[in-house]
């Protein structure tokens, strides 16, 4: 789906780019995203928020593909606006900012169905039927879409959360924490398939855990 950043020419990532936590918004990434030729950033901008948008978009109402435009759609309007954009708490938020302009790119799929059913109605459906799929069309001035953002939004800080203490973490911890807590498995499961005790699996559990909630409230505290 990454398109986008594609387009834009190579940049060697440094030492402090790949260092740097992973973060729903940062002030230095919104910094750096004023750089249009900067792919690095623009890729990071784009693998955080993409999935936040595609998914407030499909429970909207829109379709898969509708759903992906919209998140095409949003990155260039954000790539267009971004020198526009002031972090300013008082005035708004980015979170509140790139909600806005999700929105309005569901409306315009919105509004493209609407055209398409004035412009071209089904000869076979009565005018009942033609209204009722009319009223059927996602409403994005609806609470529900601020609903649906909210909660994509802290799911896109616990899954940042993740990756991030996967980064940190040998391979296999993460892998006994995943299995045991993510996908339910038994703790004696887990230990055989790792080939680890199961006082290891125990252990494992709360000290990656630990790690993960550590790392959420950091996200929450710090991010914009």
């Amino acid at each position: 789906m990454m398109r986008v950043a594609d387009a834009m020419p190579a940049r060697p990532e440094t030492d402090a780019a790949r260092e740097e936590p992973f973060l729903p918004t940062r002030r230095s990434l919104l910094s750096r995203l004023r750089n249009l030729d900067d792919a690095v950033s623009w890729r990071d901008f784009f693998d955080t928020y993409w999935k936040l948008i595609y998914n407030t978009a499909r429970k909207a109402g829109l379709s898969g593909a509708e759903a992906e435009d919209v998140v095409q759609e949003t990155v260039l309007t954000v790539a267009r606006k971004i020198q526009e954009f002031r972090y300013d708490p008082a005035a708004g938020t980015f979170k509140g900012w790139l909600l806005h302009t999700t929105r309005w790119r569901i409306l315009d799929h919105v509004r493209r169905r609407q055209r398409h059913l004035e412009a071209e109605p089904d000869p076979g459906a009565d005018d009942s039927r033609r209204t009722e799929v009319m009223e059927q069309l996602p409403d994005p001035a609806s609470e529900r879409i601020d609903q649906v953002w909210e909660a994509e939004w802290e799911q896109n800080l616990v899954d940042a959360a993740m990756q991030r203490i996967k980064r940190q973490v040998k391979p296999k911890h993460y892998q006994a924490y995943e299995l045991y807590v993510l996908k339910d498995w038994p703790p004696a499961k887990v230990a055989s398939a790792l080939g680890i005790n199961l006082a290891q699996v125990h252990l494992l559990k709360h000290r990656v855990g630990a790690l993960v909630k550590k790392e959420l409230r950091r996200l929450q505290e710090r991010g914009i």
